[in-house]
Formats: structure tokens, sequence, C-alpha cells
């Protein structure tokens, strides 16, 4: 099989949607892409980024209801304490308790709390366009690593073959050397192109294995797990867009609608600001509105227990120039002991109930409060610049990317032609050095320029299409397969 139609069906399966019936003993390009979002390292960080930023927009959300607290506490106290009866000091021990519960609201604060809840909400939205953009990254790295291993394995096999070639030579000129026909020098330069041709070899292997070791590192597959690419038998033709179709003018517009860093970089903005105007809103007055219902128990609060009342009558005086006495009646009730207080007629006893209303007013906290906000607003202007240079970069790869393309597609079509004299002056060498009329030293240089213009070949066209589906990446952020 000549070498541009194994190229050619190689880069097919790159971008071709397969289904195959080895499904769990080969990788297609579709089946690594799935796996690598499932378990890619770098996509589940940014994953945890994003529960992290919507966590943070609930919790400002909430944030805007008013605060409930409530509070329990005991005490037990021994020596000179305050007397739960009489209010006086006393030396005595004892168990006292309290609880209460209180609510506080923010009345009006400047906006401050609803600017960072805006604030959260677009910073939550940027990290889901970030997490589109680590998703798309990955998927054209994986794609990248696929080309790359399959280019090795093409690789490998253009090797093997000028291995087999050379080795085919080595044998053939070893029978001519027996025979007298041709030097023994002759066998001593093939056998030196066996050794580099070999060598050649061992390098390509190892660029597979190296090449494969950086898919399983994107997919977080263990590096002891077998990877074997799907190469289907029957291919067809790649559908490619047009490079006349891809001026970078055109693929730089459809990406700045599309491009999901540029979109994160306007909502991280449009945060920043909300984020400077609550700030700002700190160095305004605060109004706060506060409730609160408390109570207290000691177990050593007692009321004594009273007998029987009864009445005594006595003689004060009389009315001036008259017979009429004057009397006082006394109520009288002795004291049979002490009860215990219960638990509940404490609370009862001492429930205490307030509302508060306040105002804070910021007069001066160490500048801090100025310093936050003019932070807040540089902040602002240092995402304005970060939005400018991924929009200067993406223009800049698209332009580069272009540009390498038409390189890349020039450079296929050169090493095309190259491959066809190659072929033609090594068919012409063959049958002059069968015939003893071509050297060996010439006969290897004409061998190694068709070895070479085969594996420039290969990799221009690898190269090319690569080129176009990044242009088409740029353009819609997407894998075509």
């Amino acid at each position: 099989m000549r070498i541009s139609r194994i190229a050619g069906a190689i880069l097919i399966l790159l971008f071709a949607n397969i289904t195959s019936a080895e499904a769990q003993d080969t990788w297609s390009l579709q089946r690594c892409v799935d796996y690598a979002l499932q378990n890619n390292l770098t996509v589940k960080q940014q994953v945890i980024q994003k529960r992290l930023a919507d966590l943070t927009l609930k919790q400002s959300q909430l944030g805007l209801l008013p605060n409930l607290n409530g509070n329990v506490g005991g005490n037990w106290s021994k020596g000179r304490s305050a007397s739960p009866q009489t209010n006086t000091y006393i030396f005595t021990s004892f168990f006292s308790a309290n609880g209460g519960l209180d609510v506080s609201a923010d009345l009006f604060n400047w906006f401050s709390k609803i600017n960072q809840v805006k604030a959260n909400r677009f910073d939550a939205q940027a990290n889901s366009f970030l997490l589109e953009k680590a998703r798309n990254d990955l998927a054209f790295n994986v794609a990248t690593a696929f080309l790359q291993i399959l280019l090795n394995m093409e690789q490998v096999k253009v090797n093997e073959v000028q291995v087999t070639l050379t080795n085919s030579n080595l044998e053939n000129t070893k029978k001519l050397v027996i025979a007298g026909s041709v030097p023994e020098s002759n066998q001593a330069d093939l056998e030196a192109q066996l050794a580099q041709d070999s060598t050649n070899l061992v390098t390509a292997k190892n660029d597979v294995i190296l090449s494969t070791l950086q898919m399983k590192a994107y997919l977080n597959l263990g590096f002891d797990i077998p990877f074997t690419p799907e190469v289907p038998e029957n291919i067809a033709t790649i559908n490619s867009t047009p490079l006349t179709e891809m001026a970078p003018e055109m693929v730089y517009s459809k990406a700045t609608t599309s491009y999901p860093l540029l979109k994160a970089d306007e909502l991280r903005i449009a945060s920043a600001d909300k984020a400077f105007k609550s700030t700002r809103a700190q160095m305004y007055p605060k109004l706060t509105m506060g409730a609160g219902i408390g109570a207290q128990y000691a177990d050593n609060s007692k009321l004594p227990v009273l007998g029987t009342p009864y009445y005594t009558v006595d003689t004060i005086g009389r009315v001036a120039n008259s017979n009429v006495k004057v009397v006082d009646t006394t109520i009288h009730q002795n004291v049979l002991g002490q009860r215990r207080v219960s638990f509940r007629d404490q609370l009862d006893n001492t429930q205490q109930q307030y509302i508060s209303l306040t105002l804070r007013v910021p007069i001066f906290n160490g500048w801090s409060a100025r310093a936050a906000t003019a932070k807040a607003k540089i902040n602002v202007q240092s995402m304005e610049l970060t939005r400018d240079l991924d929009n200067q970069k993406l223009k800049q790869d698209i332009y580069t990317a272009h540009a390498n393309a038409v390189a890349a597609l020039q450079k296929f079509n050169a090493s095309t032609k190259g491959v066809s004299a190659a072929q033609k002056a090594y068919d012409f060498a063959t049958k002059r050095f069968n015939l003893g009329l071509m050297n060996t030293i010439d006969y290897i240089t004409t061998q190694s320029k068709l070895f070479r213009a085969q594996i420039d070949k290969v990799s221009a066209q690898y190269d090319y299409i690569f080129k176009m589906k990044l242009l088409e990446f740029y353009r819609d952020q997407k894998i075509s397969l």
C-alpha cells in the first residue's frame, strides 16, 4: 500500500464518527473525548470552581433574609453573688441559666447586599463559561493527541518499510559480494544504513509511547492500561472546510460570538463593577432593626410559704373633741417556710423583650472602606484589560493559525510532488544499482531521499488537517466528528 493512501486513511479516523464492533478493545476519537470529559482532572477542578461560585451566590442571596439566632447558657456560682430574690449580694452557691431569641435585619444599607448578590450571580455565570472553555480545550487537546498518535504510528510503518527494504538490499548485496559482482564495501555501507534505519525505527516507536502517555494523561487513564486507537477498514473522504472559506477576519468575527473565554471576561467585568458598587456602599450609613426575647432561671430562687392571715386592732388615738376612737387594723401572716420557684414561673417572671433601631454611620475606620472601594474600582479596570488581552490573543492566534494553514497546504502540495519525484529517482537508481552501474553510497542517498520525502508528506498531510481543524475550532468551538 502506498504511503499516501495509508496517511489518507488514518487521517479520516481523526474526525470520523465511528462505531466499532470491538468498542472495548480500541479507542475512537469520540470515545476518548467522552471519557476525558468525565475523568480529566483539569475539568474536574473547573467543576469544583463552578460549584464554589454557585454556593457563594446562594449564600449571598440568603444573606438578604433577616438573621435569627437563639442562645442558651448555664452557670454554677459559689461565693459572693447577687441573690435572685433580693438582688443583694450574699454568700451562697447556685446554678443559673438563661436563654433568648433575637432577630435582626438591615432596613437600608445603600444596596450593598443587593449589588453583592448581582456580582456573585455574574461570577457564577462566568464560571459556567470557563467550564465550557475547559471542556472545549480538552476536546481539542484530545483530538490533537489522537492525531499525534496516528502520525507517530504511521511513521513507525514507514520506518518498518525502510528497515525491510534496506535489509532486503543488504541480503541481495551479500550474494553479489560472494559472487564477486560488487565490492565488499557496498555490504558495509548497507549494514551502516540498516543500523541507522533501525535506530530511526526505535525512535519512532518511542514517539508512539510518549504520545500515548500524553493521551492517557488527558484521559486520566491508568498508564498500565492498554490504549489502541481505532482504525476502521472502510474510510470515506474527509470533509474539511475549504481554506478559501476560512478567512481569518471571518473566523475571528464568528469566534467573538462563541468563544467562552470572552463571554466569561464580560461577565467578570460586570461582576467586578457590582462588587465595586457593593464596596462603595459600605461608606454610607446603615439602618438596622433588631428584636429579641430572653429569660433567666436560678435553682436557689425561692418564695416564702405563708400561713393563715389574722388581724389585730389597736387604738392609736381619738378624734379631736370627740369620743370616736382611731384604730389601726393590721393583717398578720406567719411565714411557714420557703418553696422553690418553678422553672415556668421563673421564665414568666424574668422575661425581657426589646425592639431596637440602629443607625451606623461610618466616620473613621483607618481608611479601610475607601481603600477597599479604590481597590474594587482598580479591579474593574484590571478585568477590562484582561478582556482586551484575551481578545487580542484570540485574534493573533486565529491569524497565526490561518497563516500556518496556508503554509501547511503549500508544504503538503510540495511534499506530494517531492514523493513522486523521489519515487521515480529511486526506481531508476534501483535498476542501475542491481546492474552494478551505481555505487552503494549514491544508492543509499537516493533511498534516504525517498524515505525522507515520504515522512515529510505524511507529516505535512497531518499538519494541514490539524491546522484546518484548529481554524474550525476557533470558529465553532467544537471538533467536527
